[in-house]
């Protein structure tokens, strides 16, 4: 006959709690230097000292943001924050070319900066279509067709915007990904 085996109840404790792999540098940044996520060490790794500018100020926020997109997210963040430069500009400068080509520089180095090692030489495939879905906003037009044919215009007209915030997003990307590569060489 067979007999069967009973667990004894479970109160909350382990036993021999197994040892954590350890984690990747952004995620020790954020868990607070030790690596097995307890506590916040204000985005520092382990061992660092407050920066200049978190001397100053005496808390953690003083650094600027770095955060790490995928490719997905920063096709994503440079469409949204064309879109919304494009309304902006078609709000307050009456939809200028010049000024949305303006807007389109600090996006395509934010993207370039912000997109994570891995996903990095997307960065310049995905700003021209930014530069497009912006441009929406700003074509001149009141139909559909209208609005179309002034989005070929607006792209006509200002592909040195075009072409120079993705040469710019291009030089920022290779420089990452030449660091990346070498640094990846280094470790193994």
């Amino acid at each position: 006959m067979e007999q069967r085996r009973e667990r004894p109840p479970n109160d909350g404790r382990r036993r021999g709690r197994p040892r954590q792999a350890p984690l990747p540098p952004q995620a020790r940044r954020r868990a607070g230097g030790d690596g097995r996520g307890h506590g916040y060490g204000g985005g520092r790794l382990a061992g660092q000292s407050a920066g200049a500018g978190e001397a100053r100020s005496g808390t953690a926020g003083g650094r600027l943001p770095n955060p790490r997109l995928t490719g997905l997210g920063s096709g994503l963040f440079c469409a949204v924050a064309m879109f919304l430069l494009g309304c902006l500009d078609q709000v307050l400068f009456g939809a200028s070319p010049a000024v949305y080509g303006v807007l389109f520089l600090p996006v395509c180095a934010l993207t370039a900066l912000w997109v994570r090692d891995g996903d990095v030489l997307s960065a310049p495939v995905v700003l021209p279509i930014a530069f497009a879905v912006g441009l929406l906003p700003v074509a001149e037009g009141g139909g559909l067709l209208d609005r179309l044919m002034g989005l070929v215009t607006g792209l006509a007209t200002q592909a040195g915007w075009l072409y120079g915030g993705t040469l710019a997003a291009g030089v920022i990307v290779l420089a990452r990904r030449v660091r990346w590569v070498r640094r990846r060489r280094r470790r193994g």
